[in-house]
């Protein structure tokens, strides 16, 4: 498999990157705006939702039946979503499609009708989104906790509230989002049956008179960390907690990864050994890594029973904590081959290339190649992971718990709500 990266900085402050990918006959494109649910002004949370599905109604001189039948009709497995500081659009085609593909995006992006008419139905699929949470308490508790974790507006729902989606109109939304669409930060990374020469060439055409002034820098207020309780009669309860972690660029950053494999990756996990195979307190237990630009933590989050519910938070803690007593040879080797088997596995996927390639540029500015990640993976040491330990060690967590009653709090936690 090529390992050729290729990176083209554009006057207007667009980014191209590419992979070509030998022996596949697809093509995945990743495209980045600066436009994220961060960006959302005041009294206009969850408008980065309601844009990502406003978008697709219409663009250029296609309606929203043309525009989703083109696509459909150009075999493009498409999606988008919406994160922290961006809007993400991702398509699968095959490559010999993916020039029209990009034409289409080229309007989405450029040229999105946002008529009054579409509006109203794509606020009523975000305020459905929102309200399926009271059904979802896991992944309630989940986007709570990343909104206490992170320095606020980062770490904010996409989804905002009922009060901020239920006040949003068409022209302020619309306003928003064709002022703040700006190519100053934008990415398009490809991967896999691309004619790179070809690809740069045609972008060129699309974006290169696209010239709308960056937003203003996000206004970064701190964290609000400490402990939620949301009360639901149940006979579950969730409980999440994070703690903080090295970003992306860190020297400590693939010793972090590990260690994260060492908590929570399969079944001989130590939080799965310790929580469910020796105790049987929990029905699911997982720790992971995330990660914005200039902060990350690690998540922890475990399902159990009221009766259990104390006990799990406590041997959560406990086993978290002693991670910087030391790590054993096994428990790396494993590690490492389960870290190293997923970058394997993504690495054969033009989907999951192309949306690497955009991330290592957003978090690093530079592109990582597959060997070079191996290579960095089957570095680390034991004692790198237990600095990492000591270094960030599992505390001041930020708590967010669901249930029917309240918990003793770890030491130094504080109540947010």
């Amino acid at each position: 498999m090529s390992q050729n990266l290729f990176i083209r900085e554009m006057p207007n402050g667009m980014t191209l990157l590419g992979q070509p990918m030998e022996g596949v006959s697809s093509a995945a494109m990743t495209l980045l705006v600066p436009l994220g649910s961060a960006h959302d002004p005041a009294g206009l949370e969850g408008g980065a939702s309601i844009l990502c599905e406003w978008m697709f109604r219409g663009a250029g001189d296609m309606d929203s039946r043309r525009l989703n039948d083109a696509l459909d009709e150009l075999g493009a497995e498409h999606s988008e979503c919406v994160l922290s500081e961006h809007l993400q659009f991702s398509s699968a085609q095959l490559g010999v499609n993916l020039h029209q593909v990009l034409r289409i995006y080229a309007d989405i992006i450029r040229r999105p009708t946002l008529d009054d008419a579409a509006f109203e139905p794509c606020r009523e699929l975000t305020l459905a989104d929102l309200e399926s949470l009271e059904d979802e308490p896991a992944r309630k508790c989940s986007l709570l906790l990343a909104e206490n974790f992170y320095p606020w507006p980062l770490g904010r729902s996409i989804y905002g509230s009922r009060e901020s989606l239920c006040s949003a109109s068409a022209s302020t939304l619309r306003s928003h989002a064709l002022g703040g669409m700006s190519p100053r930060g934008a990415i398009i990374a490809v991967a896999g049956n691309i004619d790179w020469p070809a690809f740069c060439a045609q972008t060129q055409d699309l974006f290169e008179d696209w010239r709308t002034p960056p937003q203003d820098p996000i206004n970064v207020q701190p964290a609000r960390r400490g402990c939620a309780f949301l009360k639901k009669d149940s006979s579950q309860v969730y409980i999440s907690l994070a703690h903080k972690s090295v970003t992306v660029g860190h020297k400590l950053y693939y010793a972090a990864r590990l260690a994260e494999s060492v908590l929570s990756g399969g079944m001989s996990s130590r939080l799965m050994d310790e929580l469910r195979d020796k105790r049987g307190l929990v029905y699911s237990v997982n720790s992971r890594y995330h990660s914005l630009k200039e902060h990350a933590g690690i998540f922890t989050t475990a399902g159990t029973t009221p009766q259990r519910a104390q006990q799990t938070l406590d041997v959560m803690i406990d086993v978290m904590a002693r991670l910087g007593e030391g790590v054993t040879d096994e428990e790396l080797a494993r590690s490492k081959a389960q870290l190293k088997s997923f970058l394997i596995m993504q690495g054969e996927s033009t989907s999951s290339r192309s949306a690497a390639l955009a991330g290592d540029w957003y978090f690093l500015r530079r592109l990582r190649t597959l060997d070079e990640l191996s290579s960095a993976v089957d570095s680390v040491t034991t004692d790198e992971l237990v600095e990492y330990a000591t270094q960030f060690p599992a505390r001041d967590f930020t708590v967010v718990l669901v249930g029917p009653d309240e918990l003793k709090l770890p030491r130094g936690a504080r109540h947010a709500l």
